[in-house]
C-alpha cells in the first residue's frame, strides 16, 4: 500500500487538484494498491479553490502521520503554490520523501515549493513564468518532467497526463493502462 498525501490548500487550481484525486482513485478503485490522503492545511476541512469552488479533504494535514507517507502531490494556482510554501510542515514533508528518494510531485506553480525544499535539481517543468528564480533545467516544451523520484508538470492542461505518470512511476502499470484507455488516450496515441 502506497500512502500517498494531496494537501488541500485554499487558491490551488480547481482543475489540477480534481484531476489529481479523481485519476488516483480511478486506479485505487482498479485495484491499485493507493491510500489517497486528502489535507486540508487549515484546521477546516473545506477549501476555496481558484475558481471560489468550495471543496472539502478527508482530513486536517495536522492529523497526518507523516512517518507513514510515501509520496506527496501538489496541484498548483499561485495562490495555492503560495499557501503551501508558506506552510513549513509541505516544506519538511518534502525535504524527508526527497531524502528517501520517495516520490515528490508538483504541477502548474508548485515546482516553486518543490524548489523552497531544495529537491530541484537538473530537468523539471512548470508554468511558465514559475522557473524564474530556479537554478535547474527547465524544460518548457514538456508536459510532464520524472527526475528520478520528482515529477513536475507544466499546468492545467496537463493534469491528466501529470497524474497518469505518478500511476506510472509509482509501478501501478495495470491501473495506469486502465485509466489511459477509459481517457481515450490510447485511441488518440496521445503522448507525454
Amino acid at each position: 500500500m502506497k500512502n500517498i498525501l494531496i494537501p488541500f490548500a485554499n487558491g490551488n487550481e480547481d482543475i489540477e487538484l480534481i484531476s489529481i484525486v479523481d485519476i488516483l482513485t480511478r486506479a485505487k478503485n482498479g485495484g491499485a494498491k493507493l491510500n489517497i490522503i486528502c489535507a486540508a492545511l487549515n484546521d477546516s476541512l473545506e477549501v476555496k479553490l481558484d475558481s471560489g469552488l468550495v471543496v472539502k479533504a478527508h482530513t486536517t494535514l495536522n492529523q497526518v502521520d507523516f512517518s507513514t507517507l510515501d509520496g506527496i502531490v501538489l496541484a498548483g494556482g499561485f495562490d495555492g503554490m503560495n499557501n503551501l510554501k508558506n506552510d513549513e510542515r509541505i516544506i519538511n514533508i518534502i525535504k524527508d520523501l526527497n531524502s528517501k528518494k520517495k516520490l515528490v510531485a508538483a504541477l502548474c506553480a508548485s515546482p516553486m515549493v518543490l524548489d523552497k525544499a531544495g529537491v530541484i535539481k537538473g530537468d523539471f517543468t512548470c508554468y511558465p513564468g514559475c522557473q524564474n528564480g530556479i537554478n535547474a533545467n527547465h524544460k518548457s516544451d514538456k508536459f510532464v518532467v520524472v527526475n528520478e523520484n520528482v515529477i513536475t508538470g507544466i499546468g492545467p492542461i496537463a493534469s491528466s497526463f501529470f497524474a497518469l505518470t505518478i500511476l506510472k512511476e509509482l509501478g501501478f502499470k495495470e491501473a495506469y493502462e486502465g485509466v489511459k484507455e477509459g481517457f481515450l488516450i490510447n485511441h488518440f496515441n496521445i503522448e507525454f
